[in-house]
């Protein structure tokens, strides 16, 4: 029995065979256990259901089984913290979902929330295994429920790593995460042979799901990486600043980067013609440890940064306005970018960075037509919603209603800060003036680009040195770690989507 065990493990390691292994190396990709090796630390997987086999009967495929049936499932650690992770096996069935397969995945996400640790999926697969019908249909929503009730409870992460298209494609848009490797990735909900049928339109695979459209035009993926090592190296760095669940503390890497340490440059970073453009970037990188910012969706509504650092060892969340990219102004896709990154670092009680220059929300009849109300109006209820740790500096402008959405005192920021050199008005300095004015000759000018009127109302708790920004968020960050702040008992709210 012990033989025929061992026989019977070595086939499931086998996947589909060796010529289906060879036929997924030759297209650049890794097998599905390759992919686990890499993400995982050395002699750490544990796996899950390694013998299991589909039970279809039609179309013949009793006759055709491969052990594990297409996705290997378990536990392991990176960097020595739990994960779960299931891998798509391209080589076997094309990677497509059975009711088997998507009870091996569904049993990972149930371990995972059961002891709390971030599930991975490493998403590989034609879509549903069309010999099943609807017991392939009912798999996939067997996901969507786990994905849905794991939301907020453990970080999902998706990483596509070849096909993904149909059903498929609405686990991976569920998950917090959804990252993608160039040239053999691709997600859409309708493939190019279906459009063309529909709409008489031709596009090519890449054209209409690759890793570009995705991280560029929709949104749909926040990252991507040239190729599989890459992507799971660089996984295995954004792991590191995750909390396990929603019931484990924000992680904590010791750092040499001296929590005193002032940095005189930023005295000087903002142009002192304030219609001139700098980069938030350089702001963010001075003031974090080691200079290391690891950014999420980076080519995807570039007049707003977020992502990932650390102070004092501390992972923190930025949201920042970058007046590179039309001055910063906030607009539909940057609204939303950033509401959607709020409420998951306020879920997982990350603590909010907001770094502001803002002149507004954009003009024009298609960002009202497309909605920028409601969309804006879902940053603003990101902010106001969270009850993490909140601190705001403002750069800069500080303008109208995006003044209030930014991160303001007004929805219950902890410590509001401005620079010398912010701004905080209904809007700017010269259109005001001539406002209220009325075209006659005034020097009233300054009186809208100081920070000092919303200091002496108490809707900035001071004006800081810019170099000393480091040192004071550091401590701020200390004293609030003891913060218990709770929404009212409700089923939950309703943000508008």
């Amino acid at each position: 029995m012990i033989s025929k065990i061992e026989a019977k493990r070595a086939q499931a390691k086998l996947g589909g065979g060796q010529k289906r292994i060879d036929v997924q190396h030759s297209k650049g990709k890794l097998t599905a256990r390759e992919r686990i090796d890499l993400l995982l630390d050395n002699g750490t997987f544990s796996e899950y259901d390694a013998f299991v086999e589909h039970r279809c009967v039609d179309f013949d495929m009793d006759k055709q089984k491969i052990t594990g049936d297409g996705v290997v499932t378990g536990h392991g650690t990176v960097n020595g913290r739990l994960v779960y992770v299931f891998s798509q096996d391209f080589t076997a069935f094309g990677g497509s979902l059975s009711k088997m397969h998507a009870q091996k995945i569904c049993k990972v996400m149930d371990q995972a929330m059961l002891v709390g640790a971030p599930v991975i999926g490493l998403n590989d697969s034609g879509g549903a295994r069309i010999q099943e019908g609807v017991d392939s249909l009912g798999g996939y929503a067997d996901i969507f429920q786990k994905n849905v009730l794991a939301s907020g409870v453990v970080p999902q992460i998706s990483l596509i790593m070849g096909p993904c298209a149909g059903g498929a494609v609405y686990s991976p848009a569920l998950t917090d995460f959804t990252f993608m490797v160039r040239d053999t990735s691709y997600l859409f909900v309708t493939g190019p042979d279906v459009v063309k049928a529909v709409t008489n339109e031709e596009v090519t695979q890449e054209e209409l799901g690759g890793a570009k459209p995705h991280t560029t035009k929709s949104g749909v993926a926040h990252l991507a990486f040239d190729n599989d090592v890459e992507a799971l190296s660089r996984l295995r760095d954004f792991i590191d600043f995750l909390p396990l669940s929603n019931r484990h503390p924000v992680p904590v890497r010791p750092t040499e980067d001296s929590p005193t340490r002032e940095d005189p440059a930023l005295n000087t970073i903002i142009p002192a013609d304030s219609s001139k453009a700098y980069d938030i970037k350089d702001v963010i990188t001075r003031i974090v440890d080691d200079g290391e910012f690891y950014e999420i969706m980076p080519d995807f509504a570039k007049n707003m940064v977020i992502g990932f650092a650390r102070l004092n060892g501390q992972t923190v969340s930025v949201v920042a306005n970058q007046p590179l990219v039309s001055s910063g102004v906030l607009d539909i896709n940057s609204s939303i970018k950033a509401a959607r990154w709020v409420r998951f670092c306020d879920a997982f009680n990350i603590p909010l960075l907001t770094f502001v220059d803002v002149p507004g929300f954009l003009p024009g009849t298609a960002q009202e037509h497309g909605g920028i109300i409601r969309n804006g109006a879902k940053l603003l209820y990101a902010f106001a919603e969270a009850t993490v740790p909140k601190i705001t500096i403002i750069t800069r402008k500080a303008y109208g209603g995006a003044y209030d959405v930014m991160s303001s005192k007004h929805l219950r920021g902890d410590l509001n800060y401005s620079w010398p050199t912010g701004e905080i008005a209904v809007m700017g300095a010269k259109g005001a003036v001539e406002i209220i004015f009325r075209n006659v000759e005034d020097k009233n000018v300054a009186k809208f680009a100081n920070p000092l009127p919303a200091a002496q109302r108490g809707f900035l708790d001071d004006v800081i040195i810019p170099a000393q920004t480091r040192k004071r968020i550091i401590q701020d960050l200390k004293m609030l770690k003891t913060k218990d702040l709770r929404n009212p008992q409700k089923k939950h709210g309703n943000i508008p989507l």
